[in-house]
């Protein structure tokens, strides 16, 4: 029972958020009101931020499957699998399966939700703010308190400094990605290049990082 309340309330949130960005796309995300968006939804607004806690949020939530993606990868990668292996073998699949979140995806509605984010200033704030707490969990991930030394909550500073590094290359590399998709070449075009890119930054990564 408690597993169909849940797909319930995750169909609510979805239509929630399917409804806003439908409406940021339309009249630009600070002509919206929250508002706007409870009545295209069919919900009260009430209903909205018990679902969404902030505006900002009804856009990002098609990145809050990926804010411990790194985490999950490293905390379930096989026996025997070092986390850069792990990271390294996700970020090709998601590469060859040209995911939004690689940057390296040239379909029209995926290119007109980046343009909305990257060209609303509150929407990127709230996006690092994501990227902070999917670093931290990475960190968690990595290494826990194997080292007290600087740990913080629990976790060591090599883990934290690895975090940070980790999901700075995944940014840059999506973001890259991204431009040229941006400035009219396909992604099949870039692929290659993209792959290239990828496994240079994690051979560099495994060159200079503990928990290689």
């Amino acid at each position: 029972m408690s597993g169909l309340r849940e797909r319930k309330k995750e169909r609510t949130r979805r239509a929630i958020s399917d409804a806003a960005v439908a409406l940021f796309l339309e009249k630009g995300f600070d002509a919206v009101s929250v508002a706007e968006v409870a009545d295209a939804a069919e919900v009260s607004k009430p209903t909205l931020f018990r679902y969404f806690p902030a505006k900002e949020d009804l856009a990002l939530h098609r990145f809050a499957d990926h804010e411990d993606e790194a985490a999950r990868v490293v905390a379930g990668r096989g026996e025997g699998v070092s986390p850069l292996d792990a990271l390294r073998a996700h970020v090709l699949a998601g590469l060859e399966r040209r995911e939004p979140v690689t940057g390296l995806c040239d379909d029209a509605d995926v290119l007109a939700f980046q343009r909305l984010l990257y060209g609303t200033p509150a929407l990127v704030a709230r996006l690092y703010a994501y990227q902070s707490r999917s670093e931290a969990a990475l960190a968690q991930a990595l290494g826990g308190a194997s080292m007290a030394g600087g740990a913080v909550g629990g976790v060591s500073l090599e883990a934290r400094l690895a975090a940070g590094q980790i999901v700075a290359v995944l940014r840059i590399l999506a973001e890259e990605n991204g431009r040229r998709i941006a400035a009219g070449e396909s992604a099949a075009d870039v692929y290659p290049e993209a792959v290239a890119a990828a496994e240079g930054a994690f051979r560099a990564l495994r060159e200079g990082l503990p928990f290689s």
